[in-house]
């Protein structure tokens, strides 16, 4: 048996060509070996050196991640019922990573009519977001039903854009309390680069007034989501991980619905703001303003119609319970505390009213053109007369007016939760004239502010702060939102006065209900209070009405202050106390007002 064959044909070998297989052989062998090591030292250094990059890239073409935005804390009030909570709604979200950005091109086109969004806005978002991002982009929130349908039937000419239900801010009772509880909606571009280290990302909805931004931190919550493995058309196939998002806190005000409802129906279409508090802590129990806006039109997308009938109102956004305006005669409380605490006038000081007083050739009037005759400091407080506090603001000067006024809280914020929105008011002195008018203090500038009128501002919530003082005992409060369990004392403070002049202003206020300008206030309907009313001028326009009080006498409960801006109907007396009364009665007798508070004819009214 043959075990071998030779060729049929054997090449001769020469000297020549002797060892050139051999080298061809060390050649290839060597090119070879060259060419795996460097596809080896490629597969090394993209595994080993650049794995970890290299792998996210291929999970964001296949991993999605789906954020799920937790549920905003809910709002109440002081007995437990909601003010703000949560419904569910449709919004719109886009995958960039789905498409390349020519792609999305004619999608942002299609979306823009379905949505009636701008294309420049979409655009805008995707170009925020980066067109490599797996993260869902949120670009409409509250759409339609027939917008939902309309997304639908368009799907797959669309791919990348998923319409889902999430919950969005809902305030049960519309417009109600708007001011204090503000709005919700997605940050801008300015406060998201602010916000960015907090853990906000774009398309986040925050607080953007009152108690919604004032507890953003607590209303929050954490987000959550879903981790999940997609093909090539974006359906899920699988869930690769799960993450629960937290809800926000709940918050409780000290706030009482069925007051707020009463002050919000008493003060009705006028301009103005009504303050209820608790005399003892400070405690807020309503606070309007208007006119006012509903919070809900926020919560989703407010159309251009919408936004034009809010803008036709007169400032709705303002909440003039924390602006400061002339005080006008509710003021005398301090006029009169700084007389007698700076000793010049002693507590049974009586002073002959006139018609008016004149100072360097100018007359200034008391309000009934007439004068009162002898009065006292009780029988002043409760007749309202000018011309007896331009005496005693003569004889004691400018300086303890001042101090007394500070000490009262004006000039500064009261350290409610809203700081954000409030105005710290005004008190003028001889600096303040300098620096912003450059003029000096005159005589007649101490005469003006003794009436509230002049340079000085307060704002309503001022103002109740400044009745809680005699209603209390003499204590300044700190007034507050938020409800808690801490002890009254923790939020009052004394501002020092005696007990003579803190008996000589609880018996004047009482006066002026029981026989001055606020008799609208001694009615049966409520047990004996009392209060202060107030006319500011604000020419050329019509004048402020004012009124303040607290009831009952022997234990107050709560202040409440009526404020109505350039009240076409009359002054404080006649406008302002029917609204405190009313409010009151549904305080201490549990009954609801039908409709805003008729002035009172026939009231004699400072």
């Amino acid at each position: 048996m043959t075990l071998t064959q030779n060729p049929p044909t054997v090449r001769q070998q020469t000297g020549r060509t002797v060892g050139k297989s051999y080298q061809s052989l060390v050649v290839m062998l060597t090119v070879t070996v060259a060419l795996l090591g460097g596809i080896g030292t490629r597969l090394a250094y993209l595994q080993l050196v650049e794995g970890q990059y290299n792998r996210q890239l291929a999970d964001d073409n296949r991993v999605r991640l789906i954020p799920r935005p937790p549920e905003r804390g809910r709002i109440l009030d002081r007995k437990g019922r909601t003010l703000a909570g949560s419904r569910l709604s449709y919004a719109v979200f886009l995958w960039p990573i789905a498409n390349r950005q020519a792609n999305w091109r004619p999608i942002v086109k299609r979306l823009s009519t379905i949505l009636n969004i701008p294309e420049e806005t979409i655009q805008k978002r995707l170009d925020q977001a980066g067109y490599s991002s797996p993260e869902l982009l949120r670009i409409a929130r509250g759409i339609s039903p027939a917008q939902v349908t309309a997304l639908a039937e368009f799907s797959q000419q669309m791919p990348g854009v998923q319409v889902q239900a999430e919950a969005v801010r809902y305030y049960p009772h519309g417009d109600l309390a708007a001011h204090v509880l503000g709005y919700t909606g997605e940050m801008s571009d300015e406060d998201l680069e602010r916000r960015r280290s907090e853990g906000y990302r774009l398309g986040d909805v925050v607080g953007q007034m009152g108690v919604e931004a004032a507890f953003e931190r607590q209303l929050r919550g954490q987000w959550g989501g879903q981790q999940v493995e997609v093909d090539g058309m974006g359906h899920v196939l699988r869930v690769l991980g799960e993450k629960s998002a937290r809800a926000g806190n709940t918050v409780t005000l000290t706030l009482d619905l069925d007051l707020q409802k009463a002050a919000e129906t008493v003060l009705g279409d006028r301009k103005g703001a009504i303050v209820a508090l608790d005399p003892r802590n400070g405690a807020v129990l309503a606070l309007v303003s208007r006119p006012a806006f509903d919070p809900n039109l926020f919560s989703t997308h407010i159309t251009d119609a919408q936004w034009q009938e809010l803008q036709s109102k007169s400032y709705p956004f303002v909440n003039r319970a924390l602006q400061g305006y002339p005080p006008a005669s509710t003021f005398k409380i301090v006029t009169t505390t700084a007389a007698i605490e700076s000793g010049r006038y002693s507590p049974s000081t009586v002073l002959r009213t006139r018609p008016y007083i004149e100072v360097g050739g100018i007359k200034f009037w008391d309000w009934n053109n007439a004068g009162f005759g002898p009065l006292d400091f009780r029988g002043a407080m409760a007749w309202s007369s000018d011309t007896f506090f331009y005496q005693t603001a003569m004889g004691m000067g400018h300086e303890p007016l001042i101090e007394w006024t500070r000490r009262y809280g004006f000039g500064r914020k009261t350290g409610i939760e809203l700081a954000a929105e409030e105005s710290a008011g005004l008190v003028p002195d001889p600096v303040w004239k300098r620096e912003n008018l450059d003029e000096e203090w005159f005589i007649g500038d101490t005469i003006n502010m003794s009436i509230g009128q002049g340079y000085m501002q307060a704002s309503p919530l001022q103002v109740a702060v400044m009745f809680a003082v005699p209603a209390n005992g003499g204590d300044l409060v700190r007034p507050h939102l938020l409800k808690d369990q801490e002890a009254a004392r923790s939020w009052r403070t004394p501002i020092g006065l005696s007990p003579t002049t803190l008996r000589i202003l609880q018996d004047g206020l009482r006066r002026v209900v029981s026989s001055g300008t606020g008799t609208v206030m001694n009615t049966p309907s409520l047990p004996p209070n009392a209060g202060k009313t107030g006319t500011a001028e604000d020419p050329p326009r019509k004048s402020h009405a004012w009124y303040g009080g607290y009831a009952p006498l022997d234990n107050p409960e709560i202040v409440v202050v009526a404020f109505i801006e350039n009240s076409p109907e009359g002054g404080g007396g006649k406008v302002a106390a029917p609204m405190v009364k009313q409010v009151l009665e549904t305080y201490f007798n549990k009954t609801q007002p039908d409709s805003q508070a008729a002035p009172q004819g026939g009231v004699v009214s400072d």
